[in-house]
């Protein structure tokens, strides 16, 4: 588990380092639920159509890590990690709260620093805070994410459902008491979309001269590595009964620009695909191929945060 640290210095791991590159990769498994529905296809699994491969986007997965960091700093709380998306929340409103602590003067690169200081998804995503009469210019985040691709073809499945009531009180009477003109109903119907099986790959990366610009400290990295590790966990729903982190791997470079481009080091981590939608277990992809060699030499450093 992952500490606060009092004093930046004491630091050692590498992968906390917010003066170094950083790219990573991680696994995503998801079992008999749906990772993320497509809202234009009736929420069903997004999926690529030509290869059949199921979908999650960045905009997912940073949700929940919103969602988390929001969670634990509830729990513990400490200044500069309010959340700027956030749910009813507007976010022109959230400009407004640059101005009102800082005065009638302030200018707009104060009110972008003061965001940044105060927000970690801003530090950490960026945001356009262009809107409104008090805006807070743009700022370009150090921590960005990519679409999540499953090793193989998914088989998206729609299950019908039913609910011992409905919705609505005058059907329970029309059933009670039915007429000619209308007899009610006892039950209704609905459906849920799932994947039986899928292992998901997706990839990240964090740009050291862009978190020195946001102010993006040891502490931050600390608490987006712990969000990452837990984000599922406190994320169930009937459909997202069991999605898991299954992988977390973190390349770090010895600078802030990188020795090896992301791709090469990506490339090192390797899962057999199976061509078809069979998987119904990650044993089914056997041991996952991991290949260090070289790393130290070239600069590198991979941390395994999980897996």
């Amino acid at each position: 588990m992952y500490h606060f640290l009092e004093n930046e210095t004491a630091m050692t791991d590498a992968h906390l380092d917010p003066a170094r590159k950083h790219d990573f990769v991680f696994l995503v498994e998801a079992v008999d639920s749906n990772p993320n529905g497509d809202p234009d296809a009736g929420g069903s699994p997004r999926t690529d159509p030509v290869s059949g491969q199921g979908l999650i986007t960045d905009v997912a997965i940073k949700r929940k890590i919103r969602n988390t960091v929001a969670m634990l700093n509830q729990h513990q709380p400490r200044p500069g990690y309010d959340i700027y998306v956030e749910a009813g929340v507007a976010l022109n409103s959230q400009h407004e709260r640059a101005y009102t602590a800082l005065g009638a003067k302030t200018q707009q690169a104060d009110a972008r620093a003061w965001m940044c200081q105060t927000f970690y998804d801003i530090r950490m995503f960026g945001a356009v805070m262009s809107t409104g009469k008090k805006p807070a210019g743009r700022v370009q985040g150090p921590m960005q994410l990519t679409f999540s691709r499953s090793i193989d073809p998914i088989t998206p499945l729609e299950i019908g459902i039913t609910r011992v009531t409905p919705t609505k009180q005058e059907d329970v009477d029309a059933f009670n008491k039915p007429t000619e003109d209308k007899k009610g109903k006892e039950t209704e119907m609905g459906t849920k979309h799932i994947v039986p099986y899928a292992l998901y790959r997706g990839a990240g990366h964090f740009s050291a001269p862009l978190a020195k610009r946001t102010g993006v400290t040891s502490d931050d990295l600390v608490m987006f590595w712990r969000a990452f590790e837990i984000m599922f966990e406190h994320d169930r729903a009937a459909a997202r009964g069991s999605l898991a982190l299954r992988g977390l791997y973190v390349f770090t470079h010895d600078d802030a620009f990188g020795r090896l481009p992301s791709h090469t080091l990506f490339d090192r981590i390797r899962i057999k695909q199976l061509h078809d939608a069979t998987a119904r277990s990650i044993t089914d992809y056997g041991p996952i191929d991991i290949d260090e060699t070289g790393l130290a030499d070239k600069g590198v450093t991979l941390t395994r945060i999980v897996g």
